[in-house]
């Protein structure tokens, strides 16, 4: 047989990608420093030495990398030591085709890869399965990773591996990402240098009163590489320091939508029959939703970001090359909110619905008298601290025979910042509140509200409170022992053991005053009227259409969130009430232990044409453990019109356990028809493990339940991954140098979706009295036709004295509590539980990819991703339906830009189509939450003014676009948001 190339070179590739997957075998004629690690996407060896600099020399690089690597493989790689083409990662992979993200506060931090949302991307950083952290303010139960926590300061690359292989760690049924650090050894010579920038962003300028952010925050970062001169050890530092003020102004319906079925009764169902009130009913079997409530809400957010890296590299003989790092980031993150807010009781509805089925309300009112208008004031302090530390061998037993043994283990955390909690609400309402509609018809919902007058501070009072806390804390403990054989100059053999162990745990508490409504003593005159500043809604929407409505509700009051709470203590006379918890009544764990065994044979031949092959198998065999501690539900009370909290009592500990085993084959196939053109076929089988939450085996219960009942949520450790079949075939050609074209074909057919299931059930023997006989008595004897505060009104007046009756006739006729006795109806929770559906679904895609450089310093590149599935929602169907996929939907990319060695400019513009990104939306009903579609244009410049320095200015979101999401229709709003630009100017100097 002639002597080529094996299954898979890393000529050219060496230092700028670096990392590839097993079965990666030493060019024959390469001049290698080293050895070749066998480790799937591990190695750091150096072929040759590659400064990467500038954007055509990135670009070039990932294109060697996507023609080279076996399987179907893209990449973006730094410009330059500490230069990454955008500043956030999530942001760089969206550039690539069939990868689209999701932004948070205007920045991308979790992605979806060929319709398989974040919890399917299989995220590492050097090689190695990473935990999950999170900014949030409940304990996450995703497994998908945050690249909000990594600076792209710190990074040389990102891979993006589409097509599954034996010796790829399982989960990226989407993709498998690595996230590769610099190293050392990456190259021969020292680099020292710092950079500074100023960051200004818009969304944190135009905020009102104490959310508004600071004119502009630094950013700090450092670098320090360099290895002895005989090459035997080497050391690189690494540190980046930020701060951000950012925000962004929203109006949604936040407690969600209700829907019912032509005339089918129920709370919140409109009049049966004919109506004089409202304009276009929906007809007997149509499928109709109202909304809960409507919110303006104003959010400004501090953060701040540590990022640090110590990598140690040492070469005692020629053929032994040990790694030590060490990687860490800390965010602490602050966020304050003002909201204002229109509550519905569901009681002489009027206003339009749109035609058909499902309908939604054009415009949508209830009548009110002296109703209350809320505000509320938030504040979100939470701190993430993420740590790993590994150790790298790779050892050349001989020319034939090489091992890689690699061990790490990684931490994140999350949870409160300090002892008020990680999220916090403080609730304030003025109750002047007339006949209130919401127009739906355009972007922008529009709130009109009769017969306030200007708002008074000295109308304000206080209401409940929630002080949440929460504590999340994920660790991986992970070895791996690779191997390779070269069999001979055509054949390769792979093998290895990888251990891994997860540790999972999410902790919960929560402090709540159930005292809404008029039922506080000192009412409005306790509330110190100078803390309530009087400003316009409208002036803070000013990029969203509708929003200059002239029948809106234009006031709302600004307030600091410490000086209500100041002013609670001192009203209440404690703070009890008023910090969190650090009593974890609600503590959910999960250990889930992985092995894995796998075995990969590469050849390459000759059939007319030079061909390569990668077949194998891996072999993958998982057991968890789901011990919980779960507080213990023990009354129930009615507190206001549509507020019934549960108190608990005590907890009690369960244990559930679970396990599955996979054979996992694969087999990539690549041919070179002519010498600039590839075609490649791959076929292999991967799972998707479930979210935490659904294998967490505890129960959890809202402590909040509604006038329709309770909420709960129950895990499955028993649960199966999502397991999917996947075939790909590629056509490529590279024309010219940095420059192709390139078409794929994907199909994924998948089992064993994890899908949620709600079930109607009683838990511990609850009652509530929604429907007891007080409630029925009420009902008829003061015709309230349901509604509640009809009834509670009633029920006050005519039974003060009843059993579990507490009237509060000092504060209003609706105020007091009515306890749940043994003769009410159970409660009835709807229960959330996770099972694997039976149905089968397909997945099908194409991308086609274009890229071009110009002799004269420009260059283009383009991008379009399109995916189809079965796994859509039935929006005429009434219900949740979980067997569906979020994330799936359409993408776009297109990139100019100029470079010569003084200046270059780059344009990006990102466009992704609509999308499913929940299956829940709102806590009142089972809705569908789609992300409408969104375009996004990003520009950049630098300048070189000398060898040494180098200056930078950057702008995201040129064009200030604004999300909004929805429901079953554009009108049945989620929530319409208002970002803003954000600019960025720095500087670079290298020694």
């Amino acid at each position: 047989m002639k002597q080529r190339r094996p299954a898979l070179r890393l000529t050219g590739l060496a230092a700028a990608s670096g990392l590839l997957f097993a079965g990666a075998a030493p060019a024959q004629n390469a001049p290698t420093v080293g050895t070749v690690a066998p480790q799937a996407m591990a190695s750091t060896t150096q072929l040759e030495t590659v400064v990467v600099t500038g954007i055509r020399r990135s670009l070039e690089t990932s294109v060697n990398l996507k023609r080279q690597a076996s399987g179907l493989v893209d990449g973006i790689v730094a410009e330059d030591i500490g230069k990454f083409p955008d500043t956030n990662l999530a942001e760089s992979l969206s550039r690539i085709s069939g990868v689209s993200i999701e932004r948070n506060n205007g920045e991308g931090t979790k992605i979806t890869v060929r319709g398989m949302g974040p919890d399917f991307n299989l995220v590492l950083l050097n090689g190695r399965q990473m935990p999950g952290a999170s900014i949030d303010s409940s304990a996450p139960a995703s497994r998908s990773f945050d690249f909000s926590n990594l600076a792209s300061d710190g990074v040389a690359a990102l891979e993006v591996y589409k097509t599954s292989r034996a010796a790829s760690p399982t989960g990226g049924m989407g993709a498998t990402i690595n996230v590769r650090t610099p190293r050392p050894f990456d190259t021969r010579e020292t680099i020292a240098q710092i950079g500074v920038k100023m960051v200004s962003d818009d969304s944190a300028r135009r905020l009102p009163g104490e959310q508004k952010g600071k004119t502009a925050t630094p950013e700090l970062n450092g670098i320090y590489s360099t290895q002895t001169a005989d090459g035997m050890f080497g050391v690189a530092l690494i540190g980046t320091y930020q701060e951000r003020d950012s925000g962004y102004t929203q109006a949604r319906v936040p407690d969600g939508w209700k829907s019912f079925v032509g005339d089918e009764g129920g709370w919140g169902a409109l009049p049966a029959g004919p109506s004089t009130t409202i304009k276009n009913r929906p007809g007997p079997t149509d499928l109709y939703s109202v909304p809960q409530n409507i919110n303006y809400s104003f959010t400004g957010i501090h953060r701040e970001r540590l990022n640090g890296q110590l990598v140690l590299q040492a070469r005692p003989v020629k053929d032994l090359t040990a790694t030590l790092d060490f990687v860490m980031s800390e965010q602490k993150f602050t966020q304050r909110r003002n909201d204002i807010s229109a509550w519905f009781n569901y009681g002489g509805q009027f206003g339009e619905f749109s035609q058909g089925s499902p309908s939604s309300p054009l415009i949508y009112g209830e009548p009110f008298n002296n109703a209350d208008l809320a505000m509320g004031a938030s504040r979100i302090n939470t701190k993430n601290k993420n740590r790993s530390v590994g150790l790298n061998l790779k050892w050349k037993a001989s020319n034939a025979l090489s091992f890689d043994f690699d061990a790490h283990r990684s931490t994140a955390t999350s949870g409160a910042a300090d002892d008020l909690g990680t999220a916090v609400t403080l609730g304030t309402a003025a109750f002047v509140r007339g006949n209130t509609y919401v127009d739906f018809s355009n972007k922008f919902p529009v709130m009109n509200i009769a017969g306030t007058g200007t708002l008074n501070p000295a109308s304000m009072e206080l209401q409940g409170s929630v002080f949440g806390n929460s504590y999340h804390r994920n660790q991986v403990t992970q070895a791996q022992a690779r191997g390779n054989w070269k069999i001979n100059d055509d054949s390769s053999l792979d093998f290895g053991l990888t251990l891994t162990e997860v540790n999972n745990r999410s902790a919960f508490s929560n402090v709540q005053r159930d005292t809404w409504g008029s039922n506080i003593a000192g009412g409005p005159a306790a509330m110190p009227d100078d803390i309530f500043k009087l400003d316009s809604i409208s002036q803070y929407f000013g990029r969203i259409p509708g929003s200059g409505d002239s029948r809106m509700f234009n006031q709302m009051f600004n307030f600091n969130f410490e000086d209500l709470r100041t002013a609670a203590i001192k009203q209440l006379g404690s703070d009890a009430l008023l910090k969190a918890s650090w009593d974890f009544n609600d503590d959910f764990r999960t250990k889930e232990k992985s092995e894995a065994v796998f075995g990969q044979y590469n050849l390459a031949w000759e059939w007319g044409v030079p061909m390569d092959a990668a077949v194998g198998v891996r072999y993958e065999r998982t057991k968890v453990n789901s011990p919980s501690i779960e507080k213990i539900p023990v009354s129930v009370a009615w507190v206001a019109d549509n507020e019934v909290p549960i108190s608990f009592s005590g907890t009690r500990s369960a244990s559930k356990d679970g396990k599955y085993d996979y054979v996992l084959p694969s087999i990539d196939l690549s041919a070179d028809v002519t010498s600039d053109t590839k075609l490649r076929l791959s076929y292999g089988h991967s799972i998707g493990r479930p979210g935490w939450n659904a294998i967490q085996g505890g129960q959890r219960i809202n402590q909040l339940a509604r006038v329709d009942g309770g909420e709960a949520s129950v895990g499955n450790p028993n649960l199966r991954p999502l397991h999917s079949r996947n075939l790909d075939f590629s056509a490529e050609h590279y024309y010219a140098k940095s420059s192709y074209v390139a078409a794929s074909y994907f199909r994924k057919n998948l089992k064993d979706y994890n899908e949620g299931v709600v079930e109607n059930i009683s838990l511990f023997d609850l009652r509530t009295p929604i429907g007891g006989a007080l409630y029925n008595e009420a009902n008829t004897a003061g015709s309230c036709a349901n509604n509640t505060d009809c009834i509670r009104r009633w029920i006050f007046a005519n039974r003060a004295n009843a059993p579990g009756v507490a009237a509060r006739p000092d504060l209003s006729p609706s105020a007091g509590t009515i306890t749940a006795q043994a003769t009410d109806p159970l409660l009835v929770f709807k229960r959330a539980n996770y099972v694997n559906n039976t149905r089968r679904a397909t997945i099908n895609g194409i991308e086609l990819n274009a890229q071009h450089t110009f002799s004269n310093g420009f260059g283009v590149s383009a991008n379009f991703t399109k995916v189809r599935s079965d796994l859509d929602y039935d929006l005429a169907k009434k219900g949740g339906q979980t067997d569906v996929l979020v994330g799936m939907g359409d993408s776009g990319n297109l990139v100019g830009f100029y470079e010569n060695e003084t200046f270059n400019v780059r344009a990006a513009y990102n466009w992704r189509g609509k999308f499913l990104v929940a299956n829940f939306g709102g806590a009142e009903g089972a809705q569908p939450l789609y992300v409408e579609a969104y375009g996004q244009w990003d520009l950049s410049a630098g300048y070189n003014f000398n060898k040494h320095l180098r200056f930078q200015v950057e702008v995201v979101n040129a064009t200030d676009e604004y999300t909004r999401t929805h429901m079953r229709t554009e009108q049945q709003l989620g929530g319409v948001t208002q970002l803003g630009r954000r600019f960025m100017l720095g500087a670079r100097y290298k020694f």
